[in-house]
């Protein structure tokens, strides 16, 4: 068997498993939202403050989630591109 061949699937099993892994990660943390949400609005005395803390924080992280999964797709990319030019 071709070596780049063997090398081309191999990336394309852990792409998979990522993108697999990374989507299971998402609904994990997208539950979590909505309970934390949920928790905050059956919550009387949860302060205005405290709400705006945990949305900014919510935030921060999908945005950090995203700019994650951006930056592994731009790398599979270019180690795919690296061993389809060779």
């Amino acid at each position: 068997m071709d070596p780049k061949q063997i090398v081309k699937q191999m990336v394309d099993f852990n792409k998979t498993a990522f993108d697999n892994s990374f989507k299971a990660f998402a609904v994990v943390q997208e539950q979590t939202e909505k309970m934390v949400n949920s928790m905050m609005d059956q919550t009387a005395v949860f302060p205005e403050e405290g709400k705006k803390v945990i949305n900014d924080w919510i935030k921060a992280c999908k945005k950090s989630r995203d700019d994650f999964k951006a930056s592994a797709d731009d790398n599979f990319k270019k180690v795919e591109n690296f061993f389809a030019s060779k």
